[in-house]
């Protein structure tokens, strides 16, 4: 089994001209040895802190929103490891870090490795267009970055956002999962996909 870990870290989500302070869960997945960060939210200090020099073999950004870049640099170059964005989300890391590019793309079905675990991208857009989750088939766990929350799916009202859009990708790509898959989200607690399931006619109709 993967050892799996939370850091959370406090700062301000801005677009669209709005701010709003949030907390933010960065997963560090891997072994005693080598770990995948999952986001670089706000300072990278407590996540390099966690990594406690172990190699990291990525840093996987979930979205391009800054309060999931915005520690990216920082963090790569402290733990010498690339940082990976899908390039539909490429507008809006140009929005918080103008100055410099993701180390590559990531891409839907890709296999990321770390501590011996195999994990794959899955592309839900909708959130914004380049969102991604992680799956670890493995051990049952997915990584939903803000597409899947205990309670619904990442907000759709602003800018680069689509409510119809995160609700295919949750029906069609997350929902097929397991139902005891467990869901470890980018903002507060984790849910399964048993949990959620019931509920997506529910969210359909409230429309967010």
């Amino acid at each position: 089994m993967i050892r799996i870990e939370r850091v959370v870290t406090s700062g301000v989500f801005a677009l669209d001209g709005q701010e709003w302070d949030v907390d933010n869960n960065v997963w560090i997945v891997g072994d005693d040895e080598e770990v995948l960060v999952i986001d670089a939210a706000h300072d990278h200090r407590p996540i390099v802190e966690a990594v406690a020099g172990r190699r990291v073999t990525a840093i996987v950004l979930t979205h391009g929103h800054n309060d999931h870049v915005n520690a990216g640099p920082a963090l790569a170059d402290a733990v010498g490891a690339p940082l990976l964005l899908h390039p539909d989300d490429l507008m809006l890391w140009q929005e918080t870090i103008p100055d410099r590019e993701p180390d590559r793309p990531l891409e839907d079905g890709e296999r990321l490795r770390a501590g011996g675990a195999e994990l794959r991208v899955i592309h839900t857009p909708g959130h914004s267009p380049g969102g991604c989750c992680v799956h670890h088939a493995a051990d049952g766990v997915v990584f939903s970055g803000d597409t899947l929350f205990q309670g619904g799916p990442g907000a759709t009202g602003r800018s680069f956002s689509d409510f119809p859009t995160i609700i295919a990708s949750i029906e069609q790509r997350l929902l097929t999962l397991p139902p005891d898959t467990v869901v470890h989200t980018g903002h507060g607690e984790s849910t399964t996909i048993g949990d959620e399931a019931p509920h997506l006619d529910e969210w359909v109709e409230r429309g967010h």
